[in-house]
């Protein structure tokens, strides 16, 4: 079978397999940030309980693998009462596990904001909130954008795990395919192919993007 026949036989259920890629992988991350922003904030805290909530979470993430994860997540929580859809469990695991990282990006780019900025806001008399939110995020941001860029990158291909729970993802219908033609070569190339063009010119320019925009709203471009 020539490729190109391979494409026109299975090219669909390919494109159904990259558009639940995509889809998880947004969801996976717009929870991931906010997990990072509310832990990376928590290890910041002055209350010394809300540092350990954070830390614990944090080194149980970051400690353990991801797959061991998605497996507790999908088939151990219905032991204890929480059953959740496949799809619900696979983007839940991962943005916890990327939440985790990100929440480390988030605490050391707030530390980075010069001590002269910390200052010039308490001078102003602005609340602890006010200073967070108009003062040193916006920095922090800018600082912590180009990492994250590697983190979502990370993130998507992480989504591939999702598949050994029967989300019918873009490596699941690459395995379904090749155990039913044994075309190897064809499936997991197009799968690799498919992963690099999302990462390479969706999320990449993306961030980039971002950042540009970020930079220039700070006036620093």
């Amino acid at each position: 079978m020539s490729y190109f026949e391979f494409i026109s036989q299975y090219g669909e259920r390919i494109l159904s397999g990259t558009l639940i890629t995509i889809i998880l992988t947004i969801i996976a991350a717009a929870l991931a940030v906010s997990i990072a922003l509310i832990a990376g904030l928590m290890r910041l805290s002055p209350n010394r309980f809300v540092r350990s909530v954070a830390a614990v979470y944090v080194e149980i993430f970051r400690g353990t693998s991801l797959l061991v994860q998605l497996y507790w997540i999908f088939f151990v929580l219905p032991l204890f009462g929480f059953t959740l859809e496949k799809f619900t469990a696979g983007f839940i695991a991962v943005g916890l596990n990327l939440g985790a990282y990100g929440s480390e990006l988030v605490r050391g780019a707030i530390l980075s904001v010069a001590r002269g900025q910390w200052e010039a806001a308490l001078a102003l008399n602005m609340s602890g909130v006010q200073r967070m939110r108009r003062i040193i995020l916006p920095q922090a941001l800018l600082i912590m954008l180009p990492p994250w860029g590697n983190l979502m990158i990370e993130l998507l291909k992480s989504t591939a795990l999702v598949a050994l729970i029967a989300v019918a993802d873009l490596t699941f219908q690459a395995k379904q395919i090749n155990s039913s033609t044994f075309l190897s070569a064809q499936s997991f190339g197009t799968a690799l192919i498919i992963y690099y063009v999302v990462a390479r010119f969706l999320i990449t320019p993306s961030m980039r993007w971002l950042e540009r925009f970020m930079a220039r709203k700070m006036g620093e471009a």
